[in-house]
């Protein structure tokens, strides 16, 4: 059984799990568990696997009528989780974050069922910390976790991610091509996540001008929040280099196409990048708890294998800082060296070693 999801931070590390068991042990049977509402309810079984929904929900920062909910949701997501186990008689519980992993690994370890918790982040969240009290292991992806978690418990294993960025060598034409991109131009990636990230949409609004001018391309994924904005401004601005997406499919591609990528600093597409190998600027986001993407990113730029630019700095500072990055190939060399050296290829068979283990 898997749980946890309400981000495809969440999601897709699950699915690459149930997906390399599922190589390795075809007969066994797999059910994810989700929070209602949520976007695993519709990515899990797209990748076409079943998922059973928990009404549980997370408090709000500020005082709502929703948090006045939050016990009697959290009490029914225990009795629902402690009856999906029991029917599905699983034999091991991952927790991979989310609102519904902390229900049911909860009820899986008070009934005497082995879990483990899949931490992503290079700072632990408090639902994992609380659970990884009482789990038989921790997979987690940065070193250091021994300040959040029992040390005899972790397993550095990485986090897991899709296997179609793991070889994008040949790919560089057929990408350009597909995303009707100049051969002989420089291509900055820029990636907000599928929602969507404010700062770096204006950051790019503002500075797409001057990047033309200077002979670069950029293929852009603004997310869906600000997709009809975005193209509404593009429309208006006369320019020919800029390639913009609600979200891109096919991100090896878009891997392959870019000279320097620019991104938030979530731990799966820090993780993915790790993969990639080439220069990356993180501009991490400030709105998230324990301010951990500025964390993870720090993980990397502490071994010169990123650069780091500040949220409220991005909108003017952009263009200068790519760039830069874009004139020093010594520099471009250095960064896609040293991120590649950090990067963990077999993160989910290795997760899927330690879930053996635990039922052996």
């Amino acid at each position: 059984m898997i749980s946890g999801g309400g981000t495809g931070g969440h999601i897709y590390p699950a699915i690459a799990i149930a997906n390399s068991w599922k190589e390795k042990y075809p007969a066994s049977e797999i059910l994810f568990v989700g929070a209602l509402g949520k976007m695993e309810m519709q990515k899990v079984p797209e990748a076409g696997y079943k998922i059973k929904g928990l009404p549980v929900a997370g408090l709000q920062r500020s005082l709502t009528l929703e948090n006045l909910k939050f016990p009697f949701k959290l009490m029914k997501s225990l009795t629902q989780a402690s009856q999906i186990i029991r029917e599905f008689k699983p034999d091991a519980v991952v927790g991979v974050g989310g609102y519904a992993s902390g229900p049911v690994l909860y009820a899986a370890q008070r009934s005497g069922i082995p879990t483990l918790v899949q931490e992503q982040n290079s700072y632990a969240g408090l639902t994992n910390k609380i659970l990884a009290k009482k789990a038989k292991k921790i997979c987690v992806a940065y070193p250091g976790m021994d300040q959040f978690f029992p040390a005899e418990r972790i397993a550095y294993t990485g986090n897991p991610v899709r296997k179609d960025i793991l070889d994008l060598i040949g790919k560089r034409e057929k990408a350009m091509l597909n995303f009707g991109l100049d051969l002989e131009k420089k291509t900055l990636l820029v990636l907000g996540g599928s929602l969507g990230a404010r700062t770096l949409n204006l950051a790019v609004l503002r500075d797409m001008q001057k990047l033309e001018v200077e002979g670069y391309q950029v293929l852009w994924q603004c997310g869906k929040y600000y997709y009809e904005e975005m193209k509404s401004k593009l429309e208006d601005s006369g320019l020919a280099s800029i390639r913009l997406y609600e979200f891109i499919r096919e991100m090896d591609l878009a891997y392959a196409a870019a000279d320097v990528i620019v991104s938030r600093a979530g731990a799966l597409s820090v993780s993915e990048l790790s993969l990639v190998g080439k220069p990356v600027i993180f501009i991490p986001s400030p709105n998230v708890a324990e301010d951990h993407q500025t964390k993870n990113a720090l993980a990397y730029v502490t071994h010169d294998a990123a650069l780091l630019l500040k949220d409220s700095e991005a909108v003017g500072s952009l263009q200068q800082k790519v760039e830069s990055l874009l004139r020093d190939s010594d520099l471009c060399a250095k960064l896609g060296r040293n991120i590649k050296n950090l990067a963990k290829p077999n993160a989910a068979n290795a997760i899927v070693t330690e879930i053996h283990q635990l039922i052996k």
